[in-house]
């Protein structure tokens, strides 16, 4: 990543928040769409492309950003000190911005209004422990494999996040900003406006708390092995 000036990083995690978000809000249309009312197929139909987009982006991003697309991401690398703050901002409006063009997108290509915003419910305790812990375990997930092995990220978030849409109660937005774009789409995986702050919340917390515990487990091996690297 260090190769990379910041607007080239920018312009990737544009592109991969694009293509991400289209990817998830744009297959939740077309699973909807041809499921019949058949709610669980389409749920799989879209956690199955969101699973298959993410690996991509990530692969073909992840030199260049970091293949973040996720202020949750950018946030638990900031605390760790690994992206300033200031980069870490632009990374996150970045996100929110492209991420909003790729909702705008879907929408022109299924020939809906482009701007709506969602009237879906997803409010209450249940629903935030859900974020909480798809959150936690995502950030959780990356910080373990950059420490043991990070040729492994793509395929291991990719499919945590595959699975997490089917064992937690709010189906794993677990990123801030998809959250807030999804606010932006009447479709399958809307949010109404409402119900956004209190998922964002959870995310927070889940991140911070996955750094805490991640900084504590992992750390003090990293400094035995740079110690003993240079013995």
């Amino acid at each position: 990543m260090a190769e990379f000036d910041l607007p080239k990083r920018l312009v990737a995690e544009a592109i991969g928040s694009f293509f991400l978000f289209a990817g998830v809000i744009g297959s939740g249309v077309m699973a909807e769409a041809l499921a019949g009312g058949n709610v669980a197929l389409a749920l799989l139909a879209n956690t199955i492309a969101t699973g298959a987009i993410l690996y991509v982006v990530i692969v073909m991003l992840g030199l260049v950003s970091g293949a973040h697309f996720n202020p949750a991401v950018t946030l638990a690398f900031a605390l760790r000190r690994e992206i300033g703050w200031c980069a870490g901002g632009a990374y996150v409006v970045t996100q929110i911005a492209a991420g909003a063009l790729g909702a705008w997108a879907v929408h022109v290509m299924f020939d809906l209004p482009i701007l709506q915003f969602s009237t879906k419910a997803r409010v209450g305790i249940g629903q935030w422990t859900g974020e909480f812990v798809a959150t936690f375990g995502l950030v959780f997930t990356i910080l373990a494999l950059v420490r043991l092995r990070e040729s492994a990220i793509p395929t291991a978030v990719a499919l945590y996040i595959t699975a997490a849409y089917w064992f937690t109660s709010s189906t794993s937005f677990a990123n801030p900003a998809i959250t807030l774009v999804r606010s932006l789409s009447d479709t399958f995986a809307g949010i109404a406006p409402a119900d956004v702050p209190g998922f964002i919340a959870a995310q927070l917390a889940g991140a911070v708390i996955a750094v805490a515990l991640a900084g504590w487990m992992f750390e003090s091996q990293a400094s035995a092995a740079r110690s003993k690297s240079t013995d």
